[in-house]
């Protein structure tokens, strides 16, 4: 008879306790009532859609997946779960549940940039609030993002660890079967990012098990049925560590100590993590972080005090590596919850430094200040607004040590770079007023060199191929006026970051000879997209949604598709979950499109790009653009508005529809005829 779970198994226990987890799993898929399904994903039950191709959604499906999938434990956890979150909805905070398609491709810059290196997931309960803090903590700092499930998630609570997105600790559930939401995540991603198809197995073990960095921890205590929900996930490659109560060769056992160190190098995860000596943790885990009024202990810019932040290159000799200078007083002397001023100037010295890296680098100031646990920060330039947590000045934070934070890390990314970094804060109002007026003066020195900067005015575009870590076949192609489709990187970036690391992401792209002006066709680019495809597609048009248009990686931030019916186009930004006129949500849109996919007709883009003057320059301009939500409608209008007026449509913002004048095709078809839009009278699109 084997042993109790608790006590410890063998490898020979643990394969009995899966075979009977398994059943007791069959069993209670033939018990399902009732009709289930997730509202936020167009992926339906993601798992079983993965490996199917079959959409979920009640107890025939349920059973046929089973079957279909050798009696997976994870086909039936999902639906199992599934069924009872339809009876009894989501649990209650801190618990999240099933995550929707939009944060999930909110993540996905952040999966490529190196930001974060790999998922993990712990389940159970450990008995040591203490050593189970630690292993989370070692996690965060080794830029890795962190999903709960079960007993793990009170016991941090209880030891007061911050849980949520924002600090890469992320609640699933209160049983260890809520860890399914972390799988059906990896077979999103894969859909998503990895033109992996809905129904290739073969493709989705493989590329779960060759780019999805992710780990399991276990803690004691699993039933028999969330033991054989864990084993589960071999199938794809995840190393399964466990914390005491489970041996044998299909496991590795491992201590708190060492646990997180030996699932990282099992999956070959690299990182160099070095101490930076302040009182606060330093790591990309608490970027999201916020920091509330009542939550702080002083603030600085905002509109509520005057503030800047400069990054300038001085001559080799100038300035001494690592000093950091504070002019003004310090936070301690500070009252609590006042609004201060304050100057963050950077200088730095290096043989390959140019002046053109300036503002690219200072950019890097605010996610510096951001991966200190208890300092936040927004906006850039002199409209920055930077706050200290209370838990933060308790520990002994003082503006010192940004000043620390921000030289070292600095030193650490950009090591071939940088020679020396010198820091100084300053929080003396006058001193700040006359160093803001001088950073005020060099903005506007930058913004001359870069401003008006025109497609045809350069011979040389950039690639990026970041996403290639998750969508092999992507290829993304930034000009002066059109930039990446993440809106995260500009041509001026995308240049500057092949100078900085000529091997990198961003090449160079030699435009060639014109194919099609109106489309944007070039034979150098269509060159470089086919060798970076690795042959996948062999024409690219940088100007038109209809004809050959980019591919697609599941990171961008706009979809733009045609819809025929009104001769028209339309945008749906990813933050809106309503219909659209297409009939589909912005989820469904995007699972049609992404995974380096070149679908005519659609088209990811960046919302910068609908501003600009090439935005379907193929399809005749800006006149196409018949629907987008308000919510991006209201972002876009103090720039669109007086574009539109520039352009000679004054009127034409006015006529552009949102969800609350149509929902339906029909709608809009109504108040495109009764506004009388432009685009009734163009060209057809098809």
């Amino acid at each position: 008879e084997r042993k109790s779970i608790n006590r410890g198994v063998t490898v020979t226990d643990v394969i009995l306790v899966v075979k009977t987890g398994n059943a007791q799993l069959k069993s209670k898929i033939s018990k399902i009532s009732r009709e289930f399904s997730y509202d936020e994903t167009a992926y339906n039950l993601p798992i079983s859609f993965a490996l199917t191709g079959v959409a979920v959604h009640d107890k025939s499906t349920a059973a046929t997946v089973f079957t279909k999938t050798g009696d997976n434990p994870l086909v039936a956890s999902e639906c199992l779960l599934a069924e009872a979150t339809a009876a009894t909805g989501k649990e209650s905070a801190p618990f999240t549940g099933f995550i929707s398609d939009t944060v999930i491709r909110k993540l996905g810059y952040s999966l490529v940039d190196g930001s974060i290196l790999g998922l993990s997931l712990i389940v159970g309960t450990p008995e040591s609030a203490g050593s189970a803090a630690a292993i989370c903590r070692e996690l965060q700092e080794k830029y890795m993002l962190t999903f709960l499930a079960g007993g793990v998630i009170p016991t941090l609570s209880s030891a007061g660890v911050k849980l949520g997105l924002d600090y890469r600790l992320i609640p699933l559930g209160s049983k260890p079967l809520h860890g399914v939401h972390f799988v059906d995540i990896v077979a999103r991603v894969a859909m998503m990012f990895g033109g992996v198809s809905p129904g290739d197995t073969g493709r989705l073990l493989a590329y779960a098990a060759e780019r999805a960095k992710a780990i399991v921890i276990v803690f004691p205590g699993l039933t028999d049925e969330e033991i054989a929900f864990v084993d589960g996930m071999r199938v794809l490659g995840f190393p399964i560590l466990s914390l005491g109560g489970y041996e044998g060769g299909e496991w590795t056992t491992a201590t708190p100590d060492t646990i997180v160190r030996t699932g990282m190098d099992l999956k070959g995860i690299r990182v160099n993590v070095t101490a930076i000596p302040i009182p606060m943790g330093c790591s990309p885990a608490f970027e999201g972080k916020s920091i509330r009024k009542e939550e702080m202990q002083v603030e600085f810019g905002g509109g509520r005090s005057p503030a800047f932040e400069l990054l300038r290159m001085k001559n080799p000799g100038e300035i001494e590596d690592g000093m950091v200078t504070v002019i003004g007083p310090e936070i301690d002397s500070m009252k609590e919850g006042g609004a201060y001023p304050l100057g963050i100037i950077i200088e730095v010295t290096g043989k390959s430094m140019k002046k053109d890296y300036e503002p690219v680098l200072e950019r890097r100031i605010h996610n510096f200040v951001n991966y200190g646990e208890g300092s936040w920060h927004v906006a850039q330039r002199d409209l920055i607004w930077v706050r200290i947590s209370k838990e933060a000045f308790a520990k002994g934070v003082k503006i010192e040590h940004l000043g620390k934070l921000l030289a070292s890390k600095f030193r650490m990314d950009f090591p071939q770079l940088l020679d020396a970094v010198a820091v100084t804060l300053i929080t003396e109002k006058e001193k700040v007023l006359v160093g803001k007026r001088e950073a005020e003066t060099i903005y506007a020195d930058r913004d001359a060199r870069i401003k008006g900067m025109r497609d045809h005015e350069v011979d040389t575009y950039y690639s990026c191929t970041l996403c290639q870590t998750f969508a092999p076949n992507h290829v993304c192609i930034i000009t002066p006026e059109r930039p990446a489709l993440c809106g995260a990187i500009s041509w001026l970036d995308g240049k500057i970051a092949f100078e900085m690391s000529p091997a990198g992401a961003n090449q160079p792209v030699e435009k060639g000879s014109l194919i099609n002006a109106q489309n944007g066709e070039f034979e150098g680019v269509n060159r470089f997209v086919k060798k970076a495809s690795h042959g996948e597609i062999e024409r690219c048009s940088l100007y038109s949604v209809m004809e050959y248009p980019m591919t697609c990686c599941g990171c961008f931030e706009v979809i733009a598709l045609m819809l025929p019916e009104v001769n028209g186009i339309m945008v749906v930004n990813r933050e809106y979950k309503g219909m659209t006129p297409s009939g589909m949500t912005f989820s469904t849109l995007a699972g049609t499109i992404g995974g380096g996919a070149q679908t005519p007709g659609f088209a990811g883009i960046s919302k910068n790009y609908i501003l600009s003057d090439r935005f379907l320059q193929g399809e005749g301009g800006i006149e196409r653009l018949v629907w987008m939500p308000s919510q991006l409608k209201d972002e876009l209008k103090p720039r669109l508005g007086p574009l539109l007026t520039a352009k000679g449509h004054p009127d034409l913002f006015d006529k552009i529809a949102d969800e609350t004048i149509a929902e339906t095709i029909e709608d809009l078809t109504d108040f495109l005829n009764r506004v009388c839009h432009p685009a009734l009278a163009m060209k057809p699109l098809m």
